[in-house]
């Protein structure tokens, strides 16, 4: 009895609905907004070697025992060589390591807005 039964459902005739739809044209509308932010950092340090120099005009540079040296140390003396004329001297100095560090933060922000149209008909 249950065969039969299972042989009269497999049997059964099969019929659909058509569908049709309730509309014949449409659009629709989407909006897409969208926000980023990016915060940046840069620490740049630059660094140098170790500088002694001097310059000058009307100016000599003698060690203790009085010989011409061209390099700057503890024992280097400067004399004017001539009193009578103007004269200048101009030492520099600077230690090997950073000589300048330079941090820069900032923040950019961008913002997109995107529209988007369909439209559709049957």
């Amino acid at each position: 009895m249950k065969s039969l039964l299972l042989l009269l459902l497999i049997a059964a005739p099969v019929s659909a609905q058509s569908v049709t739809p309730n509309f014949t044209t449409g659009s629709m509308t989407q909006t897409v907004t969208a926000t980023q932010t990016v915060n940046e950092t840069y620490v740049i340090e630059r660094y140098g070697g170790e500088v002694q120099t001097w310059n000058g005009d009307n100016v000599e540079a003698l060690d203790t025992s009085g010989m011409n040296v061209n390099i700057i140390d503890l024992s280097t003396e400067f004399h004017v060589v001539d009193p009578s004329e103007p004269w200048q001297l101009e030492i520099v100095t600077r230690q090997a390591g950073i000589i300048e560090t330079e941090d820069i933060t900032r923040t950019v922000q961008t913002d997109t807005v995107t529209n988007t149209l369909s439209v559709f008909s049957q």
